[in-house]
């Protein structure tokens, strides 16, 4: 929360996540209520890997409320209630985001999983970093046919590697994450990996950017900022900059700075 305030300060938009595995719904609440205070408005509701996943795995699990009540809870916030039914005025301004990841089973429920986390208040979705473009295209069309594409933003991700080490390592340690073999040789065939994980990402990238309802890109990197500025330049000078006018209304009239 002390980051997303800071960013807050300097004049950007931070978005705050709030996670399920660590604190319950009495900490979820203070925590967003303490970050509108400071002017936070955009929070993104996750789960949270299990615990074993990180490097404290005796760390105790919470799990209070799961993806979707977490979803909700944010919600009712918004209306200028907490959970309790107590009322809140002024009710905070938020603009309330879920996450997904069309990248690993079950492939059948991602798109019902959407809906109900729309249903519970989402206007935004951040999703996991997806190295199957197919499996991509698949979600997006499915969220499409939903009738869900210009109701709730799609915001991929994609992440800067400076070689084939990364890679292996989020295939074999992170939850969620398969990168496949021919991608990850493709790296670390190339002459300069570096130059040749950066090409991979901005294909993602650009492929993302193509699909039905998405609306920009969660870009994370390994101790990789140098590429930041040199992808979003290139991205640049390949798809025009987002204007509000290309911003689905509904999504629209709902964001923080809509007013």
């Amino acid at each position: 929360m002390a980051t997303a305030i800071a960013i807050k300060q300097l004049g950007l938009e931070p978005i705050l996540q709030i996670v399920c595995r660590d604190k319950n719904r009495l900490a979820q609440q203070a925590d967003i209520m303490g970050a509108s205070m400071f002017g936070v408005e955009n929070f993104v509701a996750l789960t949270g890997d299990d615990v074993t996943a990180g490097d404290e795995p005796e760390a105790r699990r919470v799990f209070d409320t799961d993806g979707p009540q977490l979803v909700r809870l944010m919600g009712t916030l918004k209306r200028g209630e907490y959970m309790s039914g107590r009322k809140i005025d002024p009710a905070p301004h938020m603009f309330i985001g879920a996450v997904e990841n069309p990248g690993a089973p079950p492939f059948e429920y991602r798109v019902q999983r959407v809906a109900k986390k729309y249903a519970a208040g989402a206007k935004f979705l951040q999703l996991q970093i997806c190295y199957h473009q197919d499996r991509l295209e698949k979600f997006c069309a499915g969220v499409r046919d939903a009738g869900l594409a210009g109701k709730i933003a799609i915001i991929p991700t994609v992440v800067l590697v400076k070689g084939a080490r990364p890679l292996n390592f989020m295939h074999n340690s992170v939850p969620g994450i398969d990168v496949p073999a021919d991608q990850i040789a493709r790296v670390e065939k190339a002459a300069d990996p570096a130059e040749e994980a950066y090409l991979q990402t901005l294909e993602f990238a650009q492929h993302a950017l193509a699909q039905p309802g998405v609306r920009g890109l969660h870009i994370t990197d390994f101790r990789n900022d140098e590429t930041l500025e040199r992808l979003m330049s290139d991205l640049g000078r390949i798809r025009q900059v987002t204007t509000s006018s290309s911003i689905p209304n509904e999504v629209k009239d709902d964001h923080a700075y809509s007013a």
